[in-house]
């Protein structure tokens, strides 16, 4: 048994197990990851809430980390080798990214050296091309399929950007912006958050310089995603205010005020108010209301067709939990989250479902909607839903004495989150 096995067995999840401790719940989660060790002075409380000996303490710490199916046989490490395929692909994907963030930013006989390119790309093919991208990336069951196709797209970019005869136009920033979110959204969904950070980071400052009010806000709340992910809501609240006041400057046919208002009911409904959540997803449900396209090429995508799944996820964060399950039960009867279609949203919503069965110390619900959003992550290789399963089995409790229950989590632990 390890440190994570023996706060499950007493049915703690991370964040009480944090309060009772002192100290934030990502510490109790690198302690479980053996990413690091309790402190000296920290060890007694800990081994007092886990109710065993410091000796005791000391052998839990020590247990091997749970790892994927597919590492079992590998040397568990931190820090890839430098031959790692997937690493290789990834820093050279920083890389580019790196370079196509200083491009925007140069003046044109600078930014020529910086590039062997000769491409003189038009803008609107760019802008072609990413609502291409952002459609392949929304449809595909593996949103890491989508990783290499983005690199080169940035590769192509940059030499557009090297190339481009008018000093780095606001049409080729646009496209620039653009395609920084999508590859943040890539990075995103594999967990990656620093490097999600770095991409929404460059893609709030291009649409600044290029006066894409639109494209900037919705970079403010891409990037506010990352702090909500770590639960860090008083942090992500903050970005999504500058957000807010960036949106009224926007294009009023677009729907990108109403994204901000979502995003900030998650955040109010993570520090617990329930009216301020109210409010602000009544003010996104007036994205219905606009009489034009509320969508722009991919970089805006809220229509309003995820308000009731969005809202009943945020009745589970508040504990409401019948309102909740009311309104989830509705999401799933959409054609959207049928059986075959989003992995992803469905998988989300039939996990919110799966919490309030653990709320409710009901074991037959947490399986049914369980399972099914198990078999949808393992499908779709989505470090989302991923993600959200891990926090799920926080929920347990008690619950997790059910072998049913146990082995729902010792599954659920073997999904690969990067």
């Amino acid at each position: 048994m390890g440190l994570a096995e023996r706060r499950k067995t007493l049915g703690y999840s991370q964040e009480k197990l944090a309060e009772l401790l002192g100290v934030d719940r990502t510490t109790v989660g690198r302690w479980e990851s053996g990413k690091i060790a309790p402190q000296p002075p920290q060890r007694p409380g800990l081994a007092a809430a886990l109710e065993v000996s410091l000796q005791e303490l000391d052998a839990l710490l020590t247990q091997p980390r749970a790892v994927s199916r597919t590492t079992r046989c590998q040397q568990p490490s931190d820090h890839p080798s430098v031959g790692d395929p997937d690493e290789v692909i990834r820093r050279e994907f920083l890389r580019i990214l790196t370079v196509s963030g200083a491009l925007t930013a140069l003046p044109l006989d600078e930014a020529e050296a910086l590039s062997d390119g000769v491409l003189r790309g038009a803008p609107g093919d760019f802008a072609r091309m990413n609502s291409h991208l952002w459609q392949v990336y929304q449809l595909a069951r593996s949103k890491g399929s989508v990783y290499l196709i983005v690199r080169d797209q940035l590769t192509t970019l940059n030499e557009a950007l090297a190339a481009d005869t008018r000093g780095n136009s606001r049409p080729l920033l646009n496209a620039a912006a653009d395609l920084f979110q999508l590859a943040g959204e890539v990075s995103f969904d594999a967990n990656r958050y620093t490097d999600a950070a770095a991409a929404y980071a460059l893609a709030a400052s291009v649409s600044k310089d290029a006066g894409a009010y639109d494209l900037w806000a919705c970079a403010l709340v891409r990037h506010a995603y990352v702090d909500m992910s770590e639960r860090r809501y008083r942090q992500a609240a903050q970005i999504l205010a500058a957000a807010e006041r960036v949106a009224v400057r926007g294009d009023r046919s677009l729907a990108t005020r109403h994204w901000v208002a979502s995003v900030q009911a998650e955040t109010h409904a993570g520090l617990g108010d329930l009216e301020a959540c109210e409010r602000a997803l009544a003010q996104a449900e007036k994205v219905q209301d606009l009489t034009t396209g509320s969508t722009n090429g991919g970089w805006l995508r809220f229509d309003g067709t995820r308000l009731a799944e969005e809202r009943g996820a945020r009745y589970v964060q508040l504990g409401r939990l019948d309102l909740a399950e009311e309104t989830l039960k509705r999401a799933l009867e959409q054609t959207a989250l049928a059986s075959g279609h989003s992995y992803r949203r469905r998988g989300t919503v039939l996990t919110d479902l799966a919490a309030i069965g653990a709320k409710r110390h009901d074991p037959e619900q947490l399986l049914t909607y369980g399972q099914e959003a198990l078999g949808l992550a393992q499908a779709s290789a989505s470090g989302y839903v991923a993600r959200r399963l891990q926090a799920l089995c926080d929920e347990f409790g008690p619950l997790s004495r059910d072998h049913r229950v146990a082995e729902l989590g010792a599954e659920i632990a073997t999904l690969s989150t990067p």
